[in-house]
């Protein structure tokens, strides 16, 4: 497979999965805000928003006042590269350029999640329902998924749309962790605890899952847990790595490519962690650290990925 091609798929999976992911994080915000008591800190749950979503502090106070310009900085503004209207544009752009490498249906519904992201304006969204908005935006992405799973060869090129989906996912979720555990372990505030864990839960689309194997008891050591390790889960980030390690395996057996190269080493050495670690042992050490190098690994497997695959040099053919 072409490099350019190759580039294009990765990216516009790791695009749509990040936008699905912010209209996520956006909804249950403004659920929360509505549910929680009102001497919730909300200046702090705005900037724990934007720190979930790595971007770091600006000089507009106004995002982190009001929610209306939380909402609006997040969803409509072009100049912030991670606003829902940049992502799904940079998706749609990578979709174009490799357009005879989807089926009919994938490049129909990306332009259809673009148009209606385009064609959306703040006051109109905010004015009737954002939730409903924001359901749209999600929906959008999981039928571009289902349609790609249903509708493609499993080549490299769909391989190459898991490895984006997975790596994004996986480094979103151990950020999410790693800004929220403080506040979930908190207990300053014991009438939100309830709130806080179900909200960081429902951020990764995981309450009913959580539910079916840890009841309603929403412990903090049982979310970390489930949201680390768990192996059958789609939003857990041992999962994610499974599926990453699967992608390359995959794409190993079609380019004969050699599975002791860097990338092979890094992603398999992330997967042992998180297959053999166990909650006890990572709580008792420094939780942190280990979301730290969970972020850390997902970006030397993207690095790794680039130098093997994508930005190879002439002497590496």
């Amino acid at each position: 497979m072409l490099s350019r091609v190759a580039d294009s798929l990765y990216w516009l999976s790791r695009y749509l999965e990040r936008a699905e992911h912010t209209a996520r994080l956006m909804d249950v915000h403004l659920n929360l805000v509505m549910d929680e008591s009102r001497s919730a800190p909300l200046r702090a749950r705005r900037e724990r928003l934007l720190q979930s979503l790595w971007i770091a502090p600006t000089g507009d106070t106004r995002i982190y006042e009001t929610d209306y310009a939380l909402i609006e900085f997040l969803t409509f503004d072009a100049g912030n590269p991670a606003s829902l209207l940049t992502t799904i544009r940079l998706a749609r752009e990578n979709a174009r350029q490799v357009r005879e490498q989807l089926s009919s249906e994938m490049w129909t519904q990306i332009n259809r999640v673009y148009l209606d992201m385009t064609c959306a304006r703040m006051d109109e969204v905010w004015g009737h329902q954002p939730h409903e908005f924001f359901r749209s935006v999600r929906e959008g992405s999981h039928l571009f998924q289902g349609i790609t799973d249903g509708t493609m060869n499993r080549n490299e090129g769909w391989q190459f749309i898991q490895l984006g989906r997975y790596i994004e996912r996986a480094a979103a979720a151990a950020r999410l962790l790693d800004v929220n555990y403080e506040v979930l372990t908190d207990h300053a505030n014991r009438g939100d605890d309830y709130l806080q864990r179900l909200g960081l839960l429902k951020s990764v689309t995981s309450f009913e899952a959580y539910s079916k194997v840890y009841r309603a008891d929403l412990t903090a050591n049982a979310i970390i847990e489930f949201l680390l390790f768990n192996d059958q889960f789609p939003h857990a980030i041992r999962f994610c790595v499974d599926q990453v390690c699967k992608a390359l395996e995959a794409i190993t057996e079609e380019t004969g490519s050699p599975r002791h190269s860097l990338l092979y080493r890094k992603a398999g050495r992330l997967q042992a962690f998180l297959s053999f670690d166990l909650v006890e042992d990572v709580l008792a050490g420094d939780l942190h650290r280990y979301l730290f190098d969970i972020q850390h690994y997902c970006h030397q497997i993207h690095t790794a990925l680039y130098e093997t695959y994508i930005a190879y040099t002439i002497e590496a053919m």
